[in-house]
């Protein structure tokens, strides 16, 4: 007989899924502009400069102009995506964002590339774990984080059609291309069940759904089942969804590249705190600052990989137990 091939996952960057997104819109949409604070190479917007160079407008290193021409594109009509690194794009710009964009509910598309520790050796300078908690707690504001390359073509694609601020955070490694349901299309809003189980529901976006799934195979072999959903739409939260495994599991971890304070695993435990209150764990930064290091190395010393995700899955089931 012969060998078994393991075939393995292609790998491609979320920001990647950004600029190939944008030149596609850009053929449908003749409104669709973007602006970029000199790092086009980096967020990908690049390829739409090169298509449209008279729909590309670069402001220079200056986040917060960058926010405000894009939000007098929006008033003329246009729809702006507004590009720079996470942490310049939240952190810089957050009272122009606030006061400029969401306030008015101006329809200006933000999308931060290189966000969370995978911007590895750029160091915590430039390693924004803040974002998502920054832009949530902004009234009118939409917070979205893809899973992979596929997803984020849709998200760009959705937003596009969506009226109002919006917050995108796409990375810079290169990671799986998640293998999904082929009908599966993204809507603001809702998440995607991928898998599920009885014992616990693991809720993450970004880069830690694939963590999250090879935790499920890893919990599978223990006799756990695991339910795991993509929750790429932040703000707003798929409430339904999260009560209907909550209540099914009766326990939840979420998982995300981010602070544990504000983020996805802040916004699922308020919500079920109010409605269905079960015992949420939390996998993420543990309210520090990250390394300069490789991507790949960064995320087992903050313990971001699925066998931390499976660690927190036996410990809440021991939890649950405890509790009976």
């Amino acid at each position: 007989m012969g060998s078994i091939e393991t075939v393995k996952p292609s790998l491609k960057a979320t920001r990647d899924g950004y600029g190939d997104a944008l030149v596609e819109l850009g053929e449908k949409l003749k409104n669709v502009v973007v602006v970029d604070a000199d790092l086009s190479a980096s967020t990908k917007t690049i390829l739409f400069k090169k298509k449209f160079p008279d729909r590309f407008f670069n402001v220079g290193v200056a986040e917060q102009n960058l926010v405000g021409h894009a939000a007098g594109l929006s008033l003329s009509g246009l729809i702006p995506f507004a590009s720079s690194f996470a942490m310049f794009l939240s952190g810089r710009a957050w009272e122009i964002i606030r006061n400029t964009v969401a306030y008015p509910k101006l329809n200006v598309k933000l999308v931060a590339s290189h966000g969370g520790i995978t911007v590895g050796e750029d160091g915590a300078s430039h390693q924004c774990i803040e974002d998502f908690g920054i832009m949530r707690v902004i009234p009118e504001m939409t917070v979205l984080c893809p899973s992979d390359y596929t997803e984020t073509k849709q998200v760009i694609h959705e937003i596009a059609e969506f009226k109002g601020p919006v917050y995108v955070r796409v990375g810079r490694p290169a990671i799986p291309i998640i293998e999904r349901n082929p009908k599966y299309k993204f809507k603001i809003g809702k998440a995607e069940v991928l898998r599920e189980g009885k014992d616990v529901c693991i809720i993450a976006c970004g880069i830690m759904v694939n963590e999250a799934l090879i935790a499920s195979e890893i919990l599978e072999k223990n006799k756990i089942k695991t339910t795991v959903i993509n929750s790429a739409s932040i703000k707003p939260l798929d409430k339904k969804t999260i009560l209907k495994y909550a209540k099914l599991c009766k326990a939840v971890i979420t998982c995300e590249e981010h602070n544990t304070i504000g983020g996805l695993g802040s916004a699922v435990s308020e919500f079920l705190s109010e409605t269905y209150p079960v015992p949420v764990f939390k996998v993420g930064m543990k309210d520090e600052f990250g390394k300069s290091g490789t991507w790949q190395e960064l995320m087992d010393y903050f313990g971001l990989r699925a066998k931390n995700i499976a660690k927190e899955a036996q410990k809440i089931m021991q939890f649950k137990k405890l509790k009976k």
